[in-house]
């Protein structure tokens, strides 16, 4: 919607997830049925990792963290994507789109500070046992977590304060299905390129330090557990792993193609293919694998549902 180039835009206009009627009830009742699942299972990972002291460990305390991350990271985005795609206007408020764009950037930055957490925590669990208890005390594991929401929440801060400190006045249309920094830029009549380069900043620095740790963590894990000489020990060490590195892969790469590329209109429906996966599929998908591919987690299931029976 063209606005004048004298007023200040109050109000943004989505594109929604897709203009094709016919799509709009099978997707609704598929995002739907995913968020009631991402519910569900990081209120049930949250819970269960309170519960039982068997999951009182510092590989469980940050899954928790994460659990509540997830939670409140799809709750920014999915019932207002929900809520469009039912709507014959899909708008959002001008404080709205700010603080969409605040919590879902903070949100983004912490999970990657945890996953990076939990790797450092795989490492010295495999890679120094004897020292384990020692290396990931209470107080450590506190400050990691304070440490990742401190970082998340203060650059976010920065990233918002720069884009909404530009002038809206050309159009008031965002080309995605939430309020996302890249085609919110290019709606601004003012000069984007610092705001740009801040959020390439942010996104790179801290995606890439969080990577490597990743990349590290696992080298010195998949060496040492190449030197076990019991194959269940390799076995139980790669299991406690995959989970974990299945969703860092998930997480990074979307975020990656989203961010670190060079702008083009022709990967414009990737990009919201891709925004779906980090900011809607993946926080269901973190409880779910933690629970189908850890022994430790299917017991305490089990041994809740019988309690409850």
């Amino acid at each position: 919607m063209p606005l004048s180039n004298a007023t200040q835009v109050t109000m943004f206009e989505l594109t929604g997830l897709t203009d094709n009627k016919r799509l709009v009830p099978f997707l609704f009742i598929l995002f739907l049925m995913i968020y009631m699942v991402t519910l569900m299972g990081n209120v049930g990972m949250i819970g269960l990792v309170r519960a039982f002291s068997s999951l009182h460990t510092p590989m469980y305390y940050f899954l928790s963290y994460l659990s509540l991350v997830d939670l409140v990271y799809s709750s920014t985005i999915t019932p207002k994507m929900l809520a469009d795609l039912i709507s014959v206007r899909k708008s959002i408020s001008f404080i709205g789109c700010v603080l969409q764009i605040y919590f879902y950037a903070a949100l983004a930055s912490i999970e990657v500070l945890l996953l990076s957490s939990m790797s450092y925590d795989r490492y010295a669990a495999i890679c120094h046992p004897l020292h384990y208890v020692s290396v990931m005390t209470k107080d450590k594991c506190s400050s990691l977590v304070l440490l990742s929401f401190s970082v998340g929440l203060m650059q976010s801060l920065a990233q918002t304060s720069c884009v909404f400190s530009l002038q809206y006045c050309r159009s008031n249309l965002i080309d995605h299905f939430y309020c996302e920094i890249p085609p919110l830029l290019k709606l601004s009549c003012s000069d984007t390129f610092f705001c740009e380069v801040l959020t390439l900043f942010f996104v790179s620095t801290l995606g890439l330090f969080s990577l490597i740790t990743v990349l590290i963590s696992y080298i010195l894990i998949v060496s040492s557990i190449l030197q076990m000489k019991s194959a269940d020990g390799r076995q139980k060490a790669f299991s406690t792993c995959s989970s974990h590195l299945m969703c860092v892969s998930i997480f990074f790469v979307t975020v990656f193609f989203v961010y670190l590329r060079p702008d083009t209109r022709v990967l414009e429906k990737q990009d919201k293919v891709a925004s779906v996966f980090y900011s809607v599929v993946t926080p269901m998908l973190n409880p779910l694998i933690y629970s189908l591919r850890n022994q430790d987690v299917k017991r305490v299931i089990i041994k809740a549902i019988q309690g409850c029976c």
